[in-house]
């Protein structure tokens, strides 16, 4: 799944006329380097939600057919935030298989393979791709990598299970495998955080993994600053 439905308001003004997903970095769309990121690693089956702009990003996906993948919309009339517009398009994955979350302007050469056989290991219900990085939010993590609270620097601090001796404080990379019997466990309804829902399921015992991340090229195109970066790595640099 990738997610693709927000307003953009960091990249404001290039996100007045056309949706975030749709920005480019030298000609190319995010949408599309993410898209042919995830079929380049094996993936043939893609539901993206939508809500701003969502016409243009229909259009845009009829001009290159799919890129012969199966491409499924999931629009939302009203925003629902990550947690809800994953829950509304739960029925996308009916096939008891680990499924990849992807934020859209997350760009990355982060081994999806990889990462899948490490959630199949550990039985975990999710598995977040995180890293050791500067940022607003973090997680926490007990000596067994399994999510165990949050921290962020405005003083929003939780515990949600026992965390043990040893608390690593992670970023989370807006990159994740899900197993589909989250959706047994998620009671809440509407709009709502997924980051929010893993924080729940994991004071009622659930196992969410954290995959560690320290070394794969990674970045953020969420802001004007970011997205320049990203352009001028990206111009000597293929991921």
């Amino acid at each position: 799944m990738i997610f693709a439905a927000g307003l953009g308001t960091r990249l404001k003004p290039l996100t007045d006329t056309k949706p975030k997903a749709l920005i480019e970095i030298n000609n190319v769309p995010l949408l599309q380097i993410l898209i042919l990121k995830l079929k380049k690693s094996g993936i043939k089956d893609i539901i993206i939600n939508t809500h701003y702009f969502h016409e243009q990003i229909i259009e845009f996906l009829s001009e290159y057919e799919n890129f012969d993948i199966n491409i499924v919309i999931s629009h939302e009339e009203e925003l629902l935030d990550t947690g809800g517009g994953l829950l509304k398009a739960s029925g996308f994955f009916d096939d008891n298989e680990p499924f990849l979350v992807h934020n859209v302007d997350v760009i990355t050469d982060i081994n999806i393979k990889e990462m899948l056989e490490f959630h199949k290991n550990s039985e975990a219900l999710a598995t977040l791709a995180v890293r050791k990085r500067k940022t607003n939010r973090y997680l926490l993590f007990n000596e067994e990598d399994i999510l165990c609270g949050k921290y962020s620097t405005n003083g929003d601090f939780k515990f949600t299970r026992e965390a043990g001796n040893v608390v690593n404080t992670l970023s989370f990379l807006g990159i994740h495998i899900i197993s589909p019997q989250i959706f047994k466990y998620i009671n809440t309804q509407g709009k709502f955080s997924i980051t929010d829902a893993y924080l729940e399921l994991s004071s009622q015992g659930h196992n969410i993994k954290g995959y560690i991340d320290n070394s794969s090229f990674w970045i953020d195109v969420g802001n004007e600053e970011k997205l320049n970066r990203a352009r001028m790595i990206l111009k000597t640099t293929q991921i």
